[in-house]
């Protein structure tokens, strides 16, 4: 009967305000409260308890699992196993799944006459997302009074983080040294000076299309795979999907793109970038804006076939010329430029030579891919400040299959007179070294991927800001690390990671 009444308490969103209206019609004095309660502990109690104390009613919305970016592995109980925990307790009269990131849609929609948040939050006056103040906003501009209660704080993340992580007791004993090493305020510092960078980003655009199938056997005619189509997405990626993961760090990124004239794309391109992307694009003639054409098993994700529509070419010299003066011309007045070169024909060598010669603060990423041929490393650049490849790139360019790592960064560095080389190693992290010797190896933080399609792009992003922003080594590594978990976590690039999902992963794996 205890559980029947339970489940009787979760009511869809839609449903949630007709039950608002109705309390309220009958005098009720209705009060609400919102939260990720991915861990239901005693501190969630006491507030709840507290809550329904100020009113007639209480209604409880949580976040829907997509709009919990506190980690890679959050949250750990799913929005219905959440919504059955905070419906068993006798505080609260309705629960529901919100079906936004944050309450300030709830309050104008539900009208509470209290919206009631944890002392935790009137103790975080500097509210770095913001979205306390927006909700704060909402409810002077309703009428609807703020409170907090007052009890002890309890952090959902650092009971989770002690008693049921999903990271390896290896991992967990390295986050241990790296918070004694690196302590959070540290780290929100460092994504704070990232934010006063100004930003030149130049490389290849290229679409990613997703054609998601399901297998339905052999051809009956020939060994052909014969598939089922069940639908399709197109993402914005190459240079203009780092650019978006910039834009959510800096105020703005000024970007320089190669497009194809033929079926260029530019349209949804446009459509696709932040609104603080300023673009600039230039055009291949007689040339397809490139494109990679996954088809994936809807089921499993797995990609069966890659396809790429692409002209093997650089722009003509006139128009390579003004698309090298338009990057440096940016670039004077950025505090850093990055050089996304995926090899399809944005960098020209004398782009390139510019580039090298210009004097600014360089990042450069320089991939070897199936589009590429594998013809194309690092050794193009003479000159970098930071420098981020993946480790076959960096043997490739050595042309080196035996030595460790650690051996090779040093020798990989001073080629490029980079101050700081990071080489990533997919499921081991990444390492980062310097001519010097130096050395840091950081372990990867992701245990489930749902893609792993750009999550070296959200990490040359992160990792590229941080570098110039001065942080240390292994400060630069965690945070393009983190970064990187959490663009696996969404198909292709559909979801730039931003400084406030950064943010509050960096501070619930920290706490």
């Amino acid at each position: 009967m205890a559980a029947e009444t339970s489940r009787l308490k979760i009511v869809p969103l839609a449903r949630l305000g007709d039950e608002a209206a109705a309390l309220k019609a009958r005098g009720k004095r209705l009060v609400l409260a919102h939260g990720c309660f991915d861990l239901l502990h005693i501190g969630h109690i006491r507030y709840l308890e507290a809550a329904r104390q100020m009113g007639d009613a209480l209604m409880v919305t949580i976040s829907p699992d997509e709009y919990v970016d506190k980690g890679p592995q959050r949250p750990v109980f799913n929005a219905r196993l959440r919504a059955e925990a905070l419906a068993s307790l006798h505080s609260v009269d309705f629960v529901a799944v919100n079906d936004r990131p944050t309450a300030v849609e709830l309050l104008g929609a539900l009208r509470p006459d209290i919206y009631v948040k944890g002392s935790d939050f009137a103790a975080r006056r500097d509210d770095p997302t913001g979205k306390l103040q927006e909700e704060a906003a909402a409810c002077q501009s309703l009428g609807i009074e703020l409170r907090f209660t007052e009890d002890v704080v309890f952090s959902s993340s650092n009971l989770i983080n002690r008693f049921f992580s999903s990271y390896s007791d290896e991992l967990q004993e390295y986050l241990k040294l790296f918070r004694s090493r690196h302590p959070l305020p540290e780290v929100l510092q460092t994504l704070e000076a990232m934010s006063d960078l100004s930003v030149c980003l130049a490389g290849d655009a290229i679409l990613d299309e997703y054609c998601y199938c399901s297998p339905l056997g052999a051809s009956s005619k020939s060994p052909t795979l014969a598939v089922l189509s069940e639908g399709r997405d197109l993402y914005a990626g190459g240079v203009m999907a780092i650019a978006n993961h910039l834009a959510g760090f800096v105020r703005e990124v000024r970007l320089c793109a190669v497009l194809g004239e033929r079926e260029s794309g530019e349209e949804f391109i446009s459509s696709a970038l932040l609104p603080n992307v300023q673009a600039h694009y230039s055009y291949l003639p007689e040339a397809p804006t490139t494109k990679k054409t996954r088809y994936v098993d809807g089921y499993s994700s797995t990609k069966l076939l890659e396809v790429y529509s692409m002209a093997d070419a650089h722009l003509p010299e006139e128009r390579d010329a003004l698309f090298r003066e338009r990057i440096l011309a940016l670039g004077a007045g950025a505090s850093l430029t990055l050089a996304a070169d995926f090899g399809h024909g944005a960098f020209s060598p004398p782009t390139r030579r510019a580039l090298c010669d210009s004097g600014v603060f360089l990042a450069v990423n320089t991939q070897s891919n199936a589009g590429n041929r594998m013809m194309h490393t690092i050794s193009r650049y003479t000159r970098a400040d930071y420098v981020s490849l993946t480790e076959s790139e960096l043997r490739l360019d050595l042309r080196n299959t035996w030595d460790h790592v650690r051996t090779l960064l040093p020798e990989a560095a001073r080629r490029v007179q980079a101050r700081l080389f990071m080489v990533t190693r997919g499921k081991r992290g990444c390492c980062l070294g310097g001519p010097d010797g130096l050395f840091n190896d950081i372990p990867a933080f992701t245990v489930k991927v749902v893609d792993a399609v750009g999550a070296g792009d959200a990490l040359f992003a992160v990792s590229s800001l941080a570098a110039r922003a001065g942080a240390e080594a292994e400060l630069v590594g965690f945070l393009g690390n983190m970064a990187g978990a959490l663009a696996t976590q969404s198909m292709g690039n559909a979801k730039p990671v931003t400084r406030e999902a950064l943010e509050k992963a960096v501070t619930a794996i920290l706490k």
